[in-house]
């Protein structure tokens, strides 16, 4: 690991990342910006290099950068109860997802299944149920074929 400060350019291509992803991070505050040395470039502490590879290993994993920050802020020795909740809140979330994601699949094979299989002057039967789902979704308020209405809350 390196012990010396890094200037951005370093840092960044330390973590794998681009300088404008550093900038962003610090503008966030998930990172600290370093005061500027007079006549000279900021450097960072060289456990920066780290802090980035968890903030980007925790946006692989679906955590938005507010759930980042939170457990960011979590001592890694007590904060287990807090990041086990966040880590759950976000299981569920894809777990959800992909309920939703095997439905459409499911939906969507049977579709194609029974277009390779009509023949003749027939509707399409994709074409005649999207049709029918989104009179159906429409005359009931909820969303069409295959997915459920999601909250138009933002995510944070």
């Amino acid at each position: 690991m390196q012990s010396q400060p890094l200037k951005i350019g370093s840092l960044a291509s330390a973590a794998d990342v681009g300088i404008e992803t550093i900038r962003y991070y610090q503008r966030r505050r998930l990172l600290g910006q370093p005061s500027r040395p007079l006549r000279g470039q900021r450097v960072y502490p060289p456990e920066y290099v780290e802090r980035v590879r968890f903030i980007k290993r925790a946006q692989g994993l679906g955590f938005s950068l507010d759930e980042i920050a939170a457990l960011l802020s979590l001592d890694s020795g007590t904060g287990h109860a807090r990041a086990h909740a966040l880590a759950s809140k976000r299981l569920a979330e894809i777990e959800a997802k992909i309920a939703d994601l095997t439905v459409m699949r499911e939906t969507l094979a049977d579709l194609v299944h029974r277009c390779e299989h009509t023949h003749g002057k027939v509707a399409c039967p994709i074409i005649a149920t999207l049709v029918t789902a989104g009179q159906v979704a429409d005359a009931r308020g909820k969303s069409s074929v295959g997915t459920r209405r999601r909250s138009s809350a933002p995510r944070k």
